[in-house]
């Protein structure tokens, strides 16, 4: 019976493991629905660019008040979570404290993790705050209604709860070593430095230590427990983030912001129309007549590139590329963040119908345009990028308005009116304006 506790431990560990790894392998077959594109150039960028924005946090401290908080939250998880090693070996070997060996370096890593746990804390309940009582306009948006807020807000709660948990625990093996209980006690006296919970610890002196084992291996169970829960919840959560800030950032767009892709299709008929050896009459090559031609723009999620859904699935949901945007601010319906929002809807729907059907999709009816974005989003963006500048970890929703604006214009001749009409008279004029090029210089000498 003694081995007991260790082998429910390796058992949870094992179904939280395998269940993350499932699903992660879930999230990459979904982002391979994309189309493929060659972001394997310049290395040394990239990983410049993963380094400074998401290790980093450079795009964060923007906005300071957030930003330094974010930053405070952000390590402090990561720090803290070092002693999950830890506690995962004490859990599988029955061990106490395995690390204790390190000594007077170990009494630091203690003291450090409370430290941030009690940052970690403080972060949470001004975000908690921030989000539910100040009313700020970026967590108000439309598309934030409903599971998104309750998202954002469970995940608070659940970094509450882990960081109440561990102090907790910490706290009762300071008073359980305090009391000399066996298997917490040490002859060097006691292990670790605790600033934080030596003042929750005062509330267990009068308890007794049976009762006080049971608060301590309570609190440790729930925690490690807990830990896995939220590794396993990052896939149906906005804090996806979390682990694909790195990958997204480093397989960024390196181009101009301004400078749009051409489609190699568009760019081989003007090189023909230009050459002047062409043979216009040239019948096709062998097999060519029946290829089929490659689809212009995007319709549908699985048209955009696997580059553009991890985009989608990175998305923190903050909303500061909604804050920034022109047209978002003077009341039109776009929101950059909806726009990637539902990206990330329509490729989970697609992957479980794959699901639902062994393998295969069975046509649902659907599509990422007019279904999930309307028409009346991609066309109030005046293509500033200024939400791809703001995006912290180097979201491109600018990219999936144009790949659907291109299928619009190229597919289905569905320009608005006024960019036909601007069209058009490039096409006759040369110009946007809808005078002839011997006209256009008239208002010079006009009263």
């Amino acid at each position: 019976m003694q081995y007991l506790p260790n082998i429910l431990f390796v058992i949870a560990l094992a179904a939280g493991v395998g269940f993350f790894v499932f699903n992660i392998k879930k999230l990459i077959r979904n982002i391979k629905l994309g189309r493929d594109e060659d972001r394997t150039d310049n290395k040394a960028q990239r990983f410049k660019n993963m380094a400074k924005i998401a290790l980093g946090q450079y795009k964060m401290v923007v906005r300071p008040v957030s930003g330094i908080i974010h930053v405070l939250v952000y390590l402090g998880f990561i720090i803290i979570n070092l002693e999950v090693l830890e506690i995962i070996i004490d859990g599988i070997f029955g061990t106490h404290r395995i690390f204790s060996f390190l000594g007077g370096f170990y009494d630091f890593l203690i003291a450090v993790f409370e430290i941030f746990a009690l940052l970690v804390l403080v972060g949470v309940i001004i975000f908690w705050i921030r989000r539910n009582i100040l009313h700020i306009k970026r967590f108000l948006n439309r598309e934030m209604k409903g599971w998104p807020k309750l998202d954002a807000n469970l995940i608070l709660y659940f970094e509450v709860v882990l960081m109440l948990l561990f102090l907790t625990m910490n706290a009762a093996d300071l008073t359980l070593q305090t009391k000399g209980a066996e298997h917490y006690a040490s002859a060097e006296g006691i292990v670790g430095a605790f600033p934080i919970s030596q003042f929750i610890a005062p509330l267990f002196e009068n308890l007794s230590i049976p009762t006080l084992i049971l608060i301590e291996r309570a609190a440790w169970w729930i925690h490690i427990l807990g830990i896995l829960v939220f590794l396993n919840y990052l896939y149906y959560s906005k804090h996806l983030h979390i682990l694909l800030a790195f990958p997204n950032t480093y397989f960024a767009r390196l181009k101009p912001q301004g400078q749009f892709d051409n489609l190699e299709a568009v760019t081989n008929e003007v090189k023909l129309m230009m050459d002047p050896e062409a043979d216009p009459y040239a019948m096709p090559e062998e097999g060519a007549e029946d290829e089929v031609p490659a689809k212009f723009g995007a319709s549908e999620a699985t048209d955009l590139s696997w580059a553009q859904l991890l985009n989608a699935y990175t998305c923190t949901e903050c909303g500061r590329c909604t804050s920034e945007c022109p047209a978002n601010q003077t009341g039109k319906k776009l929101s950059p963040r909806r726009i990637m929002m539902a990206t990330r809807d329509r490729i989970e729907d697609i992957g479980k119908n794959i699901d639902a059907n062994k393998g295969t999709f069975k046509e649902d009816g659907k599509q990422l345009l007019d279904d999930y974005i309307s028409r009346e989003e991609l066309w109030a963006c005046t293509t500033c990028n200024a939400c791809v500048e703001a995006c912290p970890v180097g979201i491109n929703p600018l990219s999936i308005i144009m790949d659907m604006r291109q299928y619009l214009v190229m597919e289905q001749s569905a320009a608005p009116t006024d960019l036909n009409n601007a069209m058009t008279n490039i096409e006759n004029n040369a110009a946007p304006w809808p005078f002839n090029q011997m006209d256009r210089a008239n208002w010079i000498s006009e009263n």
